[in-house]
């Protein structure tokens, strides 16, 4: 399953140099992983309610074409495997000529915040990052 979340690029995101700022990128991942999670019932209510959230344990992040400012911008975000308690999604950012821009692979877990560990994905939280529905 692919999740598609579009943005667009705002002044807020640029730097000196009238392009997305790297730091930039890492938000707008995060914001369509949140959607992704939160749009399958998994949000911040959920979060408070049973304890367990999300974390990022690795990233990596490859910036291939400039995001400049007012373009329309679409982040697909893919399970590539959660064979245990972590996982990895991949996200990448396409630009209006339909180009990737950016490519990251994020290494993520189920973490429980009351016994400050790492666990196996529940099935709630399977349905989330959409390994079952």
């Amino acid at each position: 399953m692919i999740h598609k979340y579009g943005l667009m690029v705002r002044e807020h995101h640029l730097d000196t140099f009238g392009h997305m700022n790297n730091a930039t990128y890492l938000e707008i991942f995060e914001e369509a992983r949140w959607e992704l999670i939160a749009g399958n019932g998994y949000g911040m209510k959920e979060i408070h309610k049973t304890g367990q959230g999300p974390v990022i344990l690795e990233v990596n992040l490859k910036f291939l074409k400039e995001l400049k400012l007012r373009e329309q911008i679409t982040i697909q975000t893919t399970l590539l495997g959660y064979p245990s308690k972590v996982g990895q999604l991949k996200q990448v950012i396409i630009n209006e000529s339909k180009k990737v821009a950016a490519e990251a692979v994020f290494t993520f877990a189920l973490f429980d915040l009351r016994e400050r560990k790492l666990i196996l994905p529940t099935e709630a939280w399977k349905k989330a990052v959409g390994m079952s529905s």
